[in-house]
């Protein structure tokens, strides 16, 4: 499934938490990067090993991180999964419900991190408070 940019990330979110972060905020998306892998590859472990309790924890965590660079929809498919599988363990059932939302979330990730790190980039000029976004492509290379 192909996603917009518009359709996983809240904008207005992630110019927040870029202000927040100011210098700090190339450094913190890269985190989201690394422990985004992270968690989505436990996530896909715990599914393989159909182990309800080893999903919690990277879904947790993968669900806080989004909702902090306002990737909403992102976030909603890690709650889902994170819900679910704290009522699996509490009911002693394997997750095997949950493949269908497994699958969706590597794509998901994907593409989530892919429009931040596009939004990040110093090519392009910051949204306007409608969303609007265009590319410098006049200022690429010049100081």
């Amino acid at each position: 499934m192909s996603y917009s940019a518009e359709e996983i990330v809240n904008w207005a979110t992630f110019g927040e938490t870029r202000t927040v972060l100011g210098e700090a905020f190339v450094r913190v998306l890269g985190y989201f990067r690394e422990d985004g892998i992270k968690s989505v590859g436990a996530i896909e472990q715990a599914m393989r090993e159909r182990d309800s309790a080893k999903l919690v924890l990277p879904s947790h965590t993968l669900k806080g991180e989004s909702w902090q660079f306002g990737a909403e929809r992102l976030a909603a498919l890690a709650e889902e999964i994170e819900v679910a599988a704290r009522h699996y363990v509490e009911i002693r059932q394997g997750p095997e419900e949950l493949v269908e939302k497994v699958v969706q979330l590597r794509p998901l990730f994907e593409a989530t991190l892919t429009a931040l790190e596009a939004e990040a980039s110093p090519l392009v000029e910051r949204r306007g408070q409608y969303g609007s976004r265009t590319f410098s492509q006049t200022q690429f290379g010049r100081l």
